[in-house]
């Protein structure tokens, strides 16, 4: 059987040492080689290879057979250890075996989690690139103009692009063509990058860069909640920071959500309160459209304001951090392009409707939240909803932010610093739902203590937001699928590395400002 096993690796290994590539790709591939972005070495071409046969003889059912037979002559194996070895190879990582072992072009073999449709994934996405900043659109269309307009769709498109190439990167091609999915997540990624000399210091920096992240949203809705029942209801006798006590203390359950499926149902319920915020806002617009002022939306910027308006407009399509977890989690995942597809085309036409909509009804007394400049009876049913918007979409970051803490401090395959959190039976411990119930509480001590919050969200944002959506997207697609990208792929890819670049430093360079600012004229948020 070993024999059997050499003889057909080295048949195929001869077959692909005689596959080349044209002589275009060939210029663009010396160039690039020199980044570091070049084909696989000798000793990778065999893991791969190694890998492939594993898992073709596993889907065919003669995996068994392999495995006594190894085990007559070199001692017994662990069950399930010769599949651990397959997506070491896979992962082109030498750090050891990964807690999940069976993989298949779809998605992680887990029977205890339940699946989630493309629609409840569809949910989720929608949650996230329709968040609260969407309030803000109409105040980057003042500062933007018609080409505010136009980053509205560019970013839907881009943002888009760069969550299908992510889950890209999830899977590898075996040599019967057939795209097996080999990595669980983003750090997974990243990890497969910076191989070999550096095996662990991708997914080191992807999992700070997604808790800073996941964590600051999760502090920005409990203090939007707390801001908007103050401004709501400004005879009770409570400050924003208790508001933000009682929004706390309504988030206490998320600390029991045990998998995607229930986080689904909060997403959608967020999405229904989203559409009747949006419904009443233009509605009122579209009774005033006698006084639009249609004049005052020129191909103008404000060079001083637009760069906070580029933010506004990008971070509000991310969602490339919640993408790995829904994809491997789908029934279908084949459905996930088409499930991308319309959620952003969808968030894309609302989007600049409303923002369209908004800015000529009031035009130059535009404020940074739109529901600001509503009377005050409508004003406060829709802070109302806002509110339930926020609490609604509290779970789905903090979740994220449960997982990436969990699999890396709590399940990292042996290697983690602390004990698992969850028992024999997959049941979480008390000091473990502890520690979640603690997570909750931080988001309202830093919600409640630290000072000028929304300019720290920016620089924080505008660091970890688009390193995760736009530069670290593109360059882990170039490094791991570059024998398998065309021409304008690779165009893309580096474009939107460039523009993601720029986005980045000028929202840095703004928020320092903004800071400075602050701190030096003693500015309240």
């Amino acid at each position: 059987m070993a024999h059997l096993i050499r003889h057909k690796l080295t048949n195929k290994l001869t077959n692909a040492a005689h596959t080349v590539s044209n002589k275009s790709q060939a210029k663009v591939s010396g160039v690039f080689a020199r980044l570091g972005f070049q084909a696989a070495t000798d000793e990778e071409g065999l893991g791969f290879a190694e890998c492939d046969d594993l898992d073709y003889d596993y889907r065919q059912g003669m995996q068994m057979d392999v495995l006594q037979g190894e085990g007559e002559e070199g001692g017994h194996m662990e069950e399930g250890e010769g599949e651990l070895d397959g997506d070491s190879h896979y992962q082109r990582d030498g750090t050891g075996p990964r807690p999940s072992s069976l993989k298949t072009a779809g998605g992680s073999l887990d029977e205890d989690k339940p699946k989630i449709t493309s629609w409840e994934a569809g949910w989720n996405v929608t949650n996230a690139i329709q968040g609260m900043f969407v309030l803000g659109l109409p105040y980057a269309i003042l500062h933007g103009g018609y080409l505010g307009l136009f980053l509205i769709i560019f970013a839907a498109v881009v943002c888009c692009y760069t969550g299908k190439i992510l889950i890209a990167c999830l899977y590898e091609e075996n040599e019967d063509g057939i795209k097996v999915r080999v990595r669980d997540s983003y750090v997974d990624i990243a990890n497969a990058c910076c191989m070999p000399r550096f095996p662990a210091l991708g997914g080191h920096v992807v999992n700070v860069a997604q808790i800073i992240e996941l964590v600051m949203t999760c502090i920005l809705y409990v203090v939007v909640s707390g801001n908007l029942m103050y401004n709501s209801f400004p005879g009770f006798p409570f400050s924003q920071k208790a508001w933000s006590v009682v929004a706390t203390i309504a988030l206490l359950p998320c600390a029991f959500l045990k998998n995607l499926k229930a986080v689904s149902k909060f997403s959608f319920l967020c999405t229904v309160a989203h559409l009747f915020i949006n419904v009443v806002v233009i509605a009122y617009c579209l009774s005033r459209a006698r006084e639009w002022a249609w004049e005052k939306v020129k191909f103008y910027i404000d060079v001083k304001k637009f760069p906070i308006s580029i933010g506004i407009i990008v971070f509000s399509y991310t969602s490339q951090i919640f993408l790995p977890s829904l994809e491997g989690n789908m029934q279908r995942p084949s459905e996930f392009h088409c499930m991308m597809d319309w959620t952003h085309i969808s968030a894309c036409v609302l989007k600049g409707l409303f923002a369209l909509v908004a800015y000529l009804t009031w035009a130059d007394t535009t404020k940074e939240v739109i529901t600001d400049n509503l009377p005050s009876t409508i004003r406060a049913v829709v802070n109302i909803f806002l509110v339930s918007k926020a609490l609604l979409s509290y779970p789905l970051p903090f979740f994220a932010a449960v997982e990436v803490l969990e699999k890396s401090l709590f399940q990292d395959g042996g290697r983690a610093l602390f004990p698992d959190c969850y028992g024999p039976a997959g049941q979480l411990k008390s000091w473990g739902l502890g520690l979640r119930v603690a997570l909750v509480v931080f988001t309202l001590l830093m919600a409640v203590f630290v000072p000028h919050f929304a300019l720290l969200m920016g620089l924080t944002g505008s660091l970890t937001g688009a390193g995760l959506c736009f530069l670290l997207p593109s360059l882990f697609h170039l490094k791991l699928q570059w024998r398998n990208l065309l021409w304008h792929h690779v165009f893309f890819d580096v474009a939107i590395f460039v523009i993601g670049g720029i986005c980045a430093i000028s929202g840095f360079i703004h928020s320092v400002e903004g800071l400075i600012e602050a701190y030096r004229y003693n500015i309240h948020d």
